[in-house]
């Protein structure tokens, strides 16, 4: 949604939106189709299983969606001459890391999404080796479902929630992202490759609950509390911060600190 957004600033492109149900990734005939009908000069791949928890217990969807049908999605770009830019995801690391992760880092998930998204990385490459990777985290937008239109939800509800701030990353607008990814394209030399890209700065999940109360003016109180006090099905990094100083050196993309962005979305989202 956020590149239909965008679609109307960039006239000299045409842009062709394919929904899951209009064109599913994991069809490869369906795939092959409609790359044959259509000319296409570069994929966005933003289709992914992203229930990190339902991941657990649906391994076989998972890492179908988010690893062998990149690798097949990544050969038809190929036969047809498209550049593959694919989005990944910080979860391919274990989070132990004491300064932000560099992209050529070793990567070691500790869940199954994390896993399936690395092996969507790989069969990527394998098949296709002039494939851009971007590896993002903590993706918000004001479209669909994400933490920041469920915390505006519950913090309209409650008169208090509790957040965890023991995990610590970087929140990444989905508009800056698809902008940041469009500017890639204007490139005449795109050098093929993995790339982090993220907004500025490092926090934690409850300082981001508590800046969507402060920029929406809720009245909701929010707890900081352990990981601990909220089990989940699937382990999630300690720390994922990414070092985006590679994508900005190449491309020369601008990338805005997270609480602008922040502001920005929620201001949208009040309109």
């Amino acid at each position: 949604m956020e590149f239909r957004a965008l679609a109307p600033f960039y006239p000299e492109y045409v842009f062709l939106f394919a929904s899951r149900e209009e064109l599913s990734i994991t069809d490869t005939s369906s795939v092959e189709k409609y790359f044959s009908e259509n000319k296409i000069d570069y994929c966005f791949n933003c289709a992914a299983y992203t229930a990190v928890d339902k991941a657990e217990t649906e391994k076989d969807l998972a890492f179908e969606s988010n690893g062998a049908a990149v690798g097949n999605l990544a050969a038809v770009c190929k036969k047809y001459n498209a550049l593959l830019i694919h989005i990944s995801t910080d979860y391919v690391f274990n989070g132990q890391a004491t300064s932000p992760y560099k992209e050529t880092d070793t990567t070691d998930p500790v869940n199954a999404y994390g896993a399936s998204k690395l092996l969507g990385e790989q069969e990527a490459v394998k098949n296709n080796e002039v494939t851009v990777i971007i590896r993002t985290s903590w993706v918000y937008s004001s479209f669909g479902k994400n933490f920041v239109k469920t915390m505006l939800r519950l913090m309209s509800e409650k008169e208090s929630i509790s957040v965890v701030n023991d995990q610590f990353g970087c929140p990444t607008y989905a508009a800056d992202l698809a902008a940041a990814m469009m500017a890639i394209i204007q490139n005449e030399n795109i050098p093929a490759g993995i790339y982090n890209y993220s907004n500025k700065g490092m926090i934690n999940w409850y300082q981001f609950a508590v800046a969507i109360k402060e920029i929406s003016d809720s009245n909701c109180l929010v707890n900081p509390v352990p990981s601990s006090q909220y089990p989940t099905p699937a382990k999630r990094p300690n720390y994922s911060v990414m070092d985006t100083s590679k994508i900005q050196q190449i491309f020369n993309v601008d990338i805005p600190a997270w609480r602008d962005s922040l502001e920005k979305c929620i201001s949208i989202l009040k309109s």
